[in-house]
Parts: C-alpha cells; structure tokens; sequence
C-alpha cells in the first residue's frame, strides 16, 4: 500500500526547533537513503512556511501495512528527536504512468 505522509514541524521560526532539525538531518538522511534502497520510499523532501523555513517533510511510502508505516515513522530520528509535531497519514495510490509507481 502506497501513502502520503506530510510531518509537520510545531513552529518552524523555532530556533531549538531547527537546531534539533538540523542536528539529526544526518541520521535522518542516512535512514531514509537506506529505506529509499529496500523500496519503501518512493518520493520525499522538505516542506516550508511562506518565509522559506524547513516546516517539516513530506514522503510518499510504499509498506505492505500501516503497522510497517507507523514503526518506520516512529523510529525516526526528526520523530524521536522532537523535530515533528503533527503526522498526517493519507492512503495514496502512484498513477501507474509514473515510473515510482512501477513494481
């Protein structure tokens, strides 16, 4: 199953906030290269506010289950580390002629 998965910072003119983004950016890039090579993660970035902060990500995610979801989310290093406030989980399906939708 295919989902869209926006993670929102609390306040992203935060300065702690950032800093912890920041901090943990390398684990968190490590981590999610490493599912992006099993296959789960099919598209991701940042998102922003008006005034070009980082507010948060935004992933589309390919797991066989929500529960494969959730525990990828919840171990997490921008989860774990605070950096995320707010995780909106939206079924999602690749229109086929997209090559991220291939299998």
């Amino acid at each position: 199953m295919d989902y869209l998965v926006i993670m929102r910072m609390r306040d992203p003119k935060d300065p702690e906030a950032q800093r912890r983004r920041a901090e943990l950016r390398p684990a968190h890039l490590e981590r999610a290269s490493s599912f992006r090579q099993k296959g789960h993660l099919l598209l991701g970035g940042a998102i922003f506010d008006d005034d070009g902060n980082p507010a948060g990500s935004a992933v589309i995610a390919r797991f066989r289950t929500r529960a494969e979801l959730d525990a990828w989310l919840a171990d997490d290093p921008w989860a774990k580390g605070g950096v995320w406030d707010d995780v909106e989980i939206i079924p999602f399906r690749v229109a086929e002629h997209y090559a991220i939708g291939s299998t």
